[in-house]
């Protein structure tokens, strides 16, 4: 499945990205809510290894999520949960773990049919959907590396993925909010790393956004604030879209704000 192609490279990028890391590295805060690069991993480590329970035991998968659920509700954060779990594993141990976690669920994925269902947090998954969205989270968390240690990033078409479920999102995001949900969503025009043009949704002059498709990328996955970017964005649907877009699951959140998350974006 070509979905899960494009994550096996996206972990490679993110593991040579690790290989960079001092041991200093591994414990400054990052852009991201100030986690660290061992928080960071370690997010992505306990996301996959519930990924591989989801695939592999749905029910034991179950009652993992419950206990997620219910630490969260007694007001732990996702950071500290994660610090718990895994409290044990320094950050040689954690990025071996991680990478042997995230290459299982790969082989996983690989051996399911594109339309099969995986229960998650929410409603169930599509598997496509479900590897694109791995794929997300780890594009998304590697940014937060690449800003902290300030270097420039080479994008491919890849990307692509990742657009595809920035546009799907449009609904999600006001829905999650509680808001209304725009009756027509934005023409969306991006230019690919390669080139070429991506496009979704009829054509419109009043209502589009057009651009580079890294920068689409940052916003949907609130990495960059729209306004540090050099987007076109025209039409108060768009503009309100721009504002708020969250391609990920979860309570609302907002993305950074201006000029706080700028980095080296290449």
């Amino acid at each position: 499945m070509r979905e899960v192609d494009a994550l096996r490279e996206e972990l490679d990028e993110l593991d040579a990205l690790l290989e960079t890391l001092s041991v200093e590295d591994w414990e400054r805060p990052t852009p991201f809510k100030a986690w660290t690069p061992w928080d960071v991993v370690a997010h992505l480590h306990l996301s996959d290894r519930q990924s591989v329970l989801a695939l592999e035991d749905p029910e034991l998968f179950r009652q993992a999520a419950a206990a997620l659920g219910a630490a969260l509700r007694s007001g732990t954060s996702l950071q500290e949960y994660t610090r718990e779990q895994l409290a044990t594993l320094d950050a040689p141990a954690l990025r071996d773990a991680w990478r042997d976690a995230a290459t299982r669920l790969c082989s996983l994925l690989d051996a399911r049919g594109p339309r099969d269902r995986i229960p998650w947090f929410g409603p169930d998954m599509g598997v496509r959907m479900f590897t694109t969205a791995r794929q997300m989270e780890t594009w998304a968390h590697a940014q937060d590396l690449y800003d902290l240690l300030g270097r420039p990033r080479v994008y491919s078409d890849r990307l692509e993925n990742i657009a595809v479920i920035g546009v799907k999102t449009f609904g999600w995001t006001f829905t999650n909010r509680k808001l209304p949900v725009p009756e027509v969503a934005p023409y969306v025009r991006l230019r690919a790393p390669s080139g070429a043009t991506w496009e979704w949704n009829p054509p419109s002059a009043e209502e589009r956004i057009e651009g580079d498709a890294a920068e689409f990328c940052h916003v949907v996955t609130q990495g960059r604030n729209v306004a540090d970017t050099a987007l076109e964005v025209v039409g108060e649907v768009a503009t309100r879209w721009m504002a708020i877009a969250q391609c990920f699951a979860g309570a609302p959140s907002d993305p950074p704000a201006p000029g706080t998350r700028t980095g080296a974006a290449g």
